[in-house]
């Protein structure tokens, strides 16, 4: 049986389009204000949505979400809250896939079987996990197989063909695809390398390719739905909640409306 993130996908290329992952922390700017967030970018249009397990040391995010990350921790955020956001997004917007997008070390520490347990038990549909080496996954993908959890790994403009074969070969649901060297943030334009990681990722393996880190316009989503089957946003619409300075109201219509011209985006690619 499919899983439910695979089913989505599926369900966006036989529109004949690219999905649209959107991405946001949880607990930012607050718990509450975090869960109605997420479900306003499903409103808008996201077929997928990654909620973020904010770290003190997000390694590979930009300023934008070292910002949102630093407000939720403030706030007293917990992997408690992390699941809890799964659990009431994936209940309110069953039509949507909600992922985790966390560093290895919380996993780790709250323990390998509980997370992926407690994390299937909300609802969710896997996990993104941008540091954890293949070699070192066995025991998590174990663990998220047991509960239909998809693993999702992040490949690089600089991964040899080689590794990618071996990445792609231990994920599952889609395969993340860094359209740049660097660290997430909205760009002027979409790195030209993307198209050839793309390509080079889809030689070794039959999952979908999403494409993040830089994608914040309507025409920058079509540009790569134009060669990709999904298309990652997050910096973007954290920044949208940022520029409302507290207003939740104006947040809500900020990053629903931004949704709804990305989604626009890929369906006119």
């Amino acid at each position: 049986m499919a899983s439910k993130l695979s089913s989505v996908l599926a369900a966006a290329k036989a529109e004949g389009r690219a999905a649209l992952i959107g991405y946001l922390p949880a607990g930012f700017p607050t718990v509450d204000g975090g869960i109605a967030a997420v479900g306003a970018l499903i409103e808008g249009g996201c077929d997928v949505v990654e909620i973020g397990l904010p770290h003190s040391d997000p390694v590979l995010d930009g300023p934008t979400i070292q910002t949102a990350d630093d407000i939720a921790l403030r706030g007293g955020v917990r992997i408690k809250d992390v699941l809890h956001t799964v659990a009431e997004v994936a209940a309110a917007h069953p039509e949507a896939a909600v992922l985790v997008m966390t560093y290895w070390n919380p996993v780790d520490r709250y323990g390998v079987a509980r997370f992926a347990a407690d994390l299937a038990a909300a609802g969710g549909a896997g996990c993104i996990l941008p540091d954890l080496p293949v070699e070192e996954s066995e025991e998590w993908r174990k663990a998220a197989g047991e509960h239909g959890l998809d693993t999702v790994f992040v490949v690089a403009p600089s991964s040899k063909d080689a590794r990618l074969a071996e990445v792609t070969a231990a994920g599952s649901g889609f395969v993340y695809a860094a359209a740049v060297m660097g660290v997430t943030g909205t760009r002027a334009q979409v790195g030209n390398l993307a198209e050839d990681l793309v390509a080079r990722t889809r030689a070794a393996t039959d999952l979908p390719v999403c494409v993040g880190l830089g994608v914040s316009t309507a025409d920058q989503a079509a540009e790569v739905a134009g060669f990709a089957d999904g298309v990652i946003v997050g910096s973007a619409f954290v920044q949208r909640i940022l520029d409302a300075e507290g207003d939740t109201a104006a947040a809500l219509d900020a990053v629903r409306a931004l949704a709804a011209d990305l989604a626009a985006g890929v369906r006119r690619r």
